[in-house]
């Protein structure tokens, strides 16, 4: 594994000095996703410093889903969730759990709650226990139900296990502070009916616990040390404390929060990603424009990439938004040593050297990587009809233009420098065709290899060409804050992808495997479409296009 840039932070500094004193021995930590979804980027950050943290010191690390809404829940959502942690780099080892493996637990810690007279059935609908709970600057109102004796709290509760009421009947609540400034005190659900069909446990259960109290619980049933959440957690905080108070468990965890990672150009909603699919805007979860870790992995981002971006961004207590261009850029720096330079060519025009000789294949040495000897070179056929780049041909090209135009030179990576004589054109007046002559004395490395030209181009050999269809991947939406103005789908970027279905490439790439990364060069980094052979995803460009547009869009926002 390929390790970020290391970095200093508060949570490690809290953990450090915790080692130090004492506290613990050994730090403990978890992932805890619920199944309902593909993970995004944001998660990433989440699953970087859980198991790193873990890693640095002596600890472990839980994987743990939160499954706890059976109706949300699908197998195939876990099953993907495990695949994004593996391919990031991190190993749960024996630690696979879920919030089902302790309800039982759960439930009798509720009973606890009951008997200590701390929480309450209240039979109230969820619209009655809404318009109940106050304002930001009103106090709530108790339930009429609030003081029920703890015998019928516990009656009542045993029948809700036992599915004799219908979803919405009654819920569990505890009973801590209807007056609150903090929302959440104000007497929060612990369970509800939902009788539905759990994938773990099946019909075993007609009542689940609520995202806190099950979340909480774990993390101590687990020996969690230190709890990291994002920041929409922090006012959660002092619920987690009432439970762990009055529950009292063996051991207590600590919760401590940081800002989630947010990109520009981009949204994690499950939500909204939900409607992205469900609308065909993106074929999936996996679509390389979303940046879910199933998508980034599909279009070719190297993983190290991933984590060096967490560890860019660092973990601080404030929310900000993040250029796109640093992940893009993260990946061209992973990329950059490593990837082998190809060539491709994406809209083919036709050059016939036409002083060459028919029936004539060279072989050229091309250098797998120039800043890298130790890649080795290969050998590329060339002969009489090669293709080059349409857009490396102008009939009307400014004076600074040095690629081909009509009766200029340049010359073809790591093979001769051609001229332009004759533009064939079809009944349209589109160029459809070029005639060149060579210059065979100028073959790269010969005696007048160094002959100087002002341009240099890429090629293909047309016999021996291998056609392919190529996907260039751009940013999912035109704004930096999609939806900021209204509508998300407003902002949708109408050219985020661009399907070529007739470029060429070098025909060593018959060969890359699906884990293989390249460089076209001239063009930007390229990995094969889930593996499938002849079909190309652009990674990232060479250059950040974008760049000046995203510095602005952020400044105006």
């Amino acid at each position: 594994m390929t390790e970020p840039t290391t970095t200093t932070d508060f949570i490690r500094q809290i953990i450090a000095e915790d080692l130090a004193s004492g506290k613990h021995d050994r730090i403990v930590t978890r992932f805890p996703p619920e199944p309902n979804g593909y993970l995004h980027i944001g998660h990433a950050k989440s699953i970087c410093l859980n198991f790193e943290v873990a890693r640095e010191h002596p600890g472990h690390t839980f994987l743990r889903f939160d499954d706890t809404n059976p109706g949300k829940e699908r197998r195939e959502y876990a099953e993907a969730i495990k695949d994004d942690v593996r391919w990031l780099g991190f190993d749960w080892g024996e630690r696979l759990t879920h919030a089902s493996d302790y309800f039982e637990r759960l439930y009798e810690a509720a009973v606890t709650l009951i008997r200590n007279g701390d929480a309450y059935v209240d039979s109230l609908s969820a619209d009655e226990i809404r318009s109940l709970r106050g304002t930001l600057t009103e106090a709530g109102q108790d339930s009429p139900h609030r003081d029920r004796r703890v015998e019928e709290n516990l009656d009542l509760f045993a029948r809700m296990r036992a599915g004799e009421f219908e979803d919405g009947a009654h819920v569990l609540r505890a009973k801590i502070d209807m007056a609150s400034p903090n929302i959440n005190l104000r007497d929060p659900a612990l369970y509800r009916i939902r009788k539905q069909t759990h994938p773990r446990t099946g019909d075993s259960w007609s009542i689940y616990p609520m995202y806190d109290f099950a979340h909480t619980l774990s993390d101590a049933f687990e020996g969690i040390t230190h709890s990291l959440c994002t920041l929409e957690f922090e006012d959660h905080r002092p619920l987690y404390e009432w439970f762990l108070d009055k529950l009292q468990p063996d051991h207590r965890p600590r919760q401590i929060e940081f800002a989630r990672l947010s990109l520009a150009y981009t949204i994690t909603s499950k939500r909204k990603l939900t409607e992205l699919i469900e609308q065909d805007i993106v074929t999936g979860w996996d679509d390389p424009r979303l940046l879910t870790i199933a998508g980034m992995r599909r279009r070719g981002y190297p993983a190290a990439a991933i984590r060096e971006l967490c560890s860019r961004v660092g973990i601080t207590k404030k929310n900000a938004l993040i250029e796109l261009g640093v992940l893009e850029n993260c990946v061209r720096e992973v990329l950059g040593p490593v990837a082998p330079r190809v060539m491709g060519v994406l809209k083919p025009l036709k050059v016939v050297l036409t002083n060459y000789p028919e029936d004539q294949v060279e072989m050229m040495t091309a250098q797998n990587h120039p800043a890298d000897p130790s890649m080795g070179t290969r050998e590329l056929p060339f002969s009489r009809e090669i293709y080059i780049e349409q857009t490396d041909f102008l009939e009307d090209a400014p004076r600074k233009f040095f690629r081909l135009k009509p009766g200029g030179e340049v010359r073809l990576r790591y093979a001769y420098i051609i001229r332009c004589e004759d533009v064939i054109k079809d009944d349209q007046g589109n160029v459809v065709e070029l005639h060149c002559t060579y210059d065979p004395e100028t073959r790269s490395g010969g005696p007048q290899s160094d002959r100087k030209v002002k341009g240099t181009i890429h090629w293909v050999s047309a016999a021996h060409a291998m056609p392919a269809t190529v996907q260039l991947y751009d940013r999912l939406f035109r704004n930096a804050r999609p939806g900021a103005g209204g509508d998300y789908h407003d902002d949708l970027n109408p050219e985020s992808l661009e399907v070529i279905d007739n470029a060429m490439v070098e025909p060593g790439l018959a060969d890359l495997g699906a884990d293989d990364r390249v460089q076209f060069e001239r063009i930007g980094y390229f990995a094969l479409d889930q593996g499938q052979p002849g079909v190309f995803n652009r990674i990232v460009t060479l250059r950040d296009s974008w760049k000046k547009i995203e510095q602005q869009q952020l400044a105006d926002s």
